[in-house]
């Protein structure tokens, strides 16, 4: 007997729950394929669905005039690592493939756009590539705030850690795992800067002190008691 598909339990509008669960059934299926590690996969699509539930919430609670689309928010959760440049796999169009898995499950042309709109500008490389970009984007799609916090809430802190070693376990092999923790230098510590959200801003202080010990302390007991010719 197959297993079952966990839904999770959000906070949408009852017309919207026949289209959560069915991305959700994509969105298991494709992360939990053999091309994900498990520093991208269901679980944590699972915890960035957790974050954006939180940090939504924390959000409407500290600016009541601002509204929200939840279901882009939670669908924008799910489906913001499908395409991922990673794992993209062959003949994945990644600039309208969001779209169409929408379309494709009776969303909205309205929806559609809008949740392909905020997982295009969900990433760090592109934020970096096109900061004028997701500065426009955010302007006129408050949600992608939310979806991008929650994303880099989970590359940090004690999570950070263990899915950064998942990735360099599954991609680095042959490499030592002190070039893991250079990733925190080269990307992990600069995550609390480009926070958008307060409560976001806050919990990025805090595990980014987690990443710093955990480097710190590493890199102590790494220190080799010889000299190498």
């Amino acid at each position: 007997m197959a297993a079952s598909i966990p839904l999770p339990v959000v906070p949408i509008r009852d017309e919207d729950k026949a289209l959560f669960k069915s991305i959700n059934t994509f969105v298991h299926e494709y992360m939990s394929g053999p091309d994900h590690d498990n520093s991208h996969d269901y679980h944590h699509i699972l915890r960035v669905l957790s974050n954006a539930n939180r940090l939504l919430s924390a959000e409407q609670e500290t600016k009541p005039s601002q509204t929200y689309d939840t279901c882009a928010v939670f669908l924008a959760a799910l489906l913001h690592d499908v395409g991922d440049h990673k794992y993209v796999k062959p003949g994945e169009d990644a600039e309208s493939q969001i779209a169409n898995i929408m379309r494709e499950r009776g969303a909205s042309e309205e929806l559609a756009v809008k949740v392909q709109t905020i997982v295009k500008h969900v990433g760090y490389t592109n934020e970096n590539k096109n900061p004028e970009s997701v500065v426009e984007v955010l302007a006129r799609i408050p949600e992608l705030a939310i979806v991008q916090d929650a994303d880099r809430l989970d590359a940090i802190g004690a999570v950070g850690v263990g899915r950064c070693f998942a990735y360099g376990g599954a991609r680095s092999q042959g490499l030592p795992m002190s070039t893991t923790i250079d990733h925190f230098e080269e990307k992990l510590y600069k995550l609390s800067d480009m926070m958008k959200t307060k409560a976001g801003k806050e919990a990025a202080e805090s595990r980014k002190n987690i990443l710093v010990e955990f480097a710190n302390q590493f890199h102590e007991e790494a220190k080799l008691s010889f000299t190498l010719e």
